[in-house]
């Protein structure tokens, strides 16, 4: 929301300073953005007149203006404006004048000097000289009552500030100069003064016929016929710097004045040009397979779950957000009908962001209007219309038609005393409750310790007594509630050993040299089917862009689209993670304080590893990451903790590259490298390597055990096994530790580790030999040979009965 601090200051002028008005604005939970002045610096700029204009001598494109700058002496200024005319009023700068900077930064000074061996004693200037707009066409033409001689600055009011302010969702009774008043009323106790109208004579007796079919959409229309309108009357300047000074661009005086109506009170409005409706109006919901010309050239499919305005023949306007093509008014425009709407906020709310663009007004109404004032604002816009479009022909006005179906039901809301008190933390009385709720124009009934508050009609924010305990500690001042330390004893606990916290793990990840994302919880549909398999997501109601419609399951193709924003970049090496919530769907969880009943949102732990395994350096040769680079990563995250992994098929992975992850017996995760065919449709030059893994299984450790360290010397054997090359080693191992555990002859194995595979001559083709390397310890003896090798025996026996292997 941005608007003119002079404008505010018409409505409520407080006795501080600007910068006390923005830190006022700002505390009070109206945050100020931003505050700038409307037009640089610059000095000795007057409002002149043109007197005379002769030809430049030496030069076809020049001319010799005598200027009144109100002075008694006419100054001869050479000037190359195509607009320059004979009793034009223009800005002047007279010689001293600085004007603001130029290309080269620095500021522009006014001499008297030659212009092709004419005097030029100034210099007359456009509205790009003086950095008021980018309009270069010629020199900025003012009305011609401004007075000549007057300081250009106080005459445009240049001396005024543009405050932007960063509004919440909740504050939508804010988004006008009047609702910024009201709060700055509130705060500071200076009266308020409205905006006023004069009283309107009705000429007509004329009704545009309008029945309301969806009182779930609209439950309030107002509406007036307005005949003989001169719309090619100019907007005046006054009007001009506001709209302008609050970010709107002027486009012609009916437009212009909607706009600053909207601007000023908070009511979007919108002006039908009467002659080209046919019939009546119907305000109701679209239909399947109707279509709208929007006022923005867009041609939008209209549906069901759209509200609309529609005549006898077409629809003529999208409900609470655009008006259509067909009925916008045009400076030929001479008959208007004017509206005026109370739209349910929830008819209004995602409509726009459908159609991917945002309104003015769809920003207002789908926050909630003001309901109750509608009749006071079509008179405000219809006194602003016969004021300035009132024409050669006399402006008639027809009787309000204001039709009231469905209005929303402001139910009391209580504020106890003792509760506003112990959550504010500042011993407040009844009175000066009283007094808040009284400033901020709040009805309420009082008995001791307790208020009932109705909200007024433009605050849909109002609904539960801590909205209201929200107002009181805005107005009494944060700055006024003093940090008190703690009263309550406060102990110490111990975090339980065998739980890893989230910080934990990402200390470790980031040690093996990955770098931590943060992406959205909601994303593309395509990732869901892609990196998930998940036909079904779970669906974003109100979406705050087309490809962010539904919710993750997994954090792959978040981390895929990071990858590809990096190699974009020309970075070639990526290593990222990222820990955060995935949402399934599971009709068994019930509703509790941090669940949702038929969803569960575990944590995952996501990785990827793209490009060289390393920074290219002189000490090691430069290779691509794989599998077992990416499957030691994870292993010294679970470390002590011993993983398997299972030969799998995922939809996102390569089918022989990848695995599922087990840890105690459950499946946590799978690691693999990219399918081909995503790494395709995602233009990666090289397969990233991945894992997920759930971070449950990563936050339960084990609890380190005393075991007493052998005074006995460890011996370390080789055991290599044939077996058949659809044979994994995994499940060797499993039987290795199996008998390690169940057969006391093998009970001295302290390790196994594969360290070998061999393929190739001196075995058939569908075999391959696998070297594993044990180490056997006894903690109460020195080890003999003999029961060194009936162990081996015993280890190589299990793996030959188990898998027909065979020692190589």
């Amino acid at each position: 929301m941005q608007f003119s601090e002079n404008w505010l200051r018409t409505m409520v002028d407080p006795k501080m300073t600007s910068d006390e008005l923005s830190h006022l604005l700002t505390m009070s939970g109206l945050e100020v953005e931003e505050v700038e002045p409307v037009a640089p610096p610059f000095s000795n700029v007057v409002v002149a007149e043109i007197r005379e204009i002769n030809k430049h001598p030496d030069a076809d494109r020049l001319n010799v203006c005598q200027v009144d700058v109100g002075t008694g002496t006419l100054l001869s200024i050479v000037c190359g404006a195509p607009n320059v005319r004979v009793g034009m009023r223009v800005p002047c700068a007279m010689a001293g004048a600085v004007l603001p900077p130029g290309p080269d930064g620095k500021p522009f000074l006014i001499k008297v000097g030659k212009l092709r061996g004419v005097e030029s004693q100034g210099m007359l200037c456009s509205a790009r000289e003086l950095k008021l707009s980018e309009d270069h066409g010629g020199l900025m033409d003012l009305p011609s009552d401004a007075p000549v001689g007057k300081n250009f600055r106080d005459y445009y009011q240049l001396n005024d500030l543009k405050f932007t302010i960063k509004l919440t969702p909740n504050k939508a009774d804010c988004l006008s100069v009047l609702g910024v008043a009201r709060e700055v009323s509130a705060l500071t106790g200076t009266p308020i003064h409205l905006p006023t109208t004069k009283a309107l004579t009705v000429e007509l007796n004329e009704k545009l016929p309008v029945n309301i079919s969806a009182p779930d959409l609209c439950g309030r229309f107002c509406g007036r016929v307005i005949r003989g309108v001169n719309a090619k009357a100019p907007t005046p300047e006054w009007m001009k710097q506001r709209l302008e000074r609050s970010g709107q661009r002027p486009i012609s005086a009916l437009v212009d004045i909607s706009n600053y109506v909207m601007l000023e009170l908070g009511r979007p409005t919108h002006v039908f040009d009467l002659d080209k409706i046919h019939g009546g109006l119907d305000v109701r919901w679209g239909r399947a397979g109707e279509s709208l010309k929007l006022l923005n050239g867009n041609t939008v499919d209209i549906d069901e779950w759209v509200g609309v305005i529609a005549d006898e023949r077409e629809i003529e306007s999208l409900a609470g957000i655009m008006g259509g093509d067909a009925t916008a008014v045009t400076l030929n425009t001479q008959n208007i009908y004017l509206e005026a709407a109370f739209w349910w906020p929830n008819a209004i709310q995602g409509r726009a962001r459908r159609y991917n663009f945002s309104t003015d007004a769809a920003h207002r109404f789908e926050r909630g209007v003001d309901f109750d004032n509608i009749v006071e604002h079509i008179e405000r816009i219809s006194a602003l219309i016969v004021e300035i479009c009132g024409g050669a022909e006399q402006v008639r006005l027809g009787p309000v038609d204001d039709q009231i179906v469905n209005l929303p039901q402001r139910a009391p809301v209580r504020l106890r005393t003792a509760r506003a008190q112990k959550v504010i933390g500042v011993p407040l009385s009844d009175a000066m409750i009283a007094d808040i709720f009284t400033r901020l124009n709040l009805q309420f009934t009082h008995q001791e310790g307790e208020f009932l508050v109705t909200p007024p009609s433009y605050r849909f924010d109002i609904e539960i007594e801590e909205d209201l305990i929200e107002e009181v500690a805005r107005v009494y001042g944060f700055e006024n509630i003093p940090a008190l330390p703690p009263v309550a004893a406060n102990a110490m606990r111990i975090a339980p050993e065998n739980h890893r916290t989230l910080f934990a793990i990402r200390r470790l990840i980031a040690d093996r040299d990955y770098q931590e994302v943060i992406n959205y919880s909601f994303v593309d549909e395509s990732w869901e089917a892609d990196f998930a398999g998940n036909a079904k997501p779970v669906r974003v109601v109100n979406p705050i862009a087309s490809q962010m419609s539904v919710m993750r399951t997994s954090l792959l193709g978040s981390l895929i689209a990071n990858a590809r924003y990096n190699l974009n970049r020309k970075v070639s090496r990526v290593r990222v993670f990222e820990i955060g919530a995935v949402y399934l769907q599971d009709p068994t969880v019930q509703d509790g304080p941090l669940t949702v009943a038929g969803y569960h949102q575990p944590k995952h732990l996501a990785a990827l590893a793209y490009g060289a395994v390393v920074e290219e350096q002189w000490g090691q040769v430069t290779r691509n990451v794989d599998f077992f680079d990416i499957k030691a990563d994870l292993e010294a995250l679970f470390a002590p903790k011993i993983l398997r992994f299972v030969k799998t098929e995922h939809v996102a992975l390569h089918p022989g590259r990848s695995a599922r992850i087990e840890c105690d017996g459950q499946i946590v995760g799978y690691i693999g490298e990219l399918h081909p065919r995503l790494q395709q449709k995602y233009d990666l030059p090289l397969a990233p390597v991945v894992f997920e893994v759930n971070v449950d299984a990563l936050q339960n450790v084990t609890v380190p055990v005393y075991e007493e360290i052998s005074k006995f010397q460890a011996v370390t054997r080789d055991l290599a096994l044939v077996v058949r090359q659809d044979v994994p080693a995994q499940e060797l191992l499993d039987i290795f530790h199996a008998e390690a555990q169940g057969n006391p002859v093998c009970r001295i194995m302290q390790a196994v580790v594969l360290f070998d595979e061999y393929r190739g001559k001196g075995l058939n083709e569908d075999e391959k030999s696998l070297a594993f390397r044990f180490s056997l310890q006894d903690t109460q003896a020195t080890l003999q040979d003999e029961k060194v090798e009936a162990a081996m025996s015993a280890l190589a026996h299990a793996a030959c009965a188990k898998f027909a292997a065979r020692l190589r």
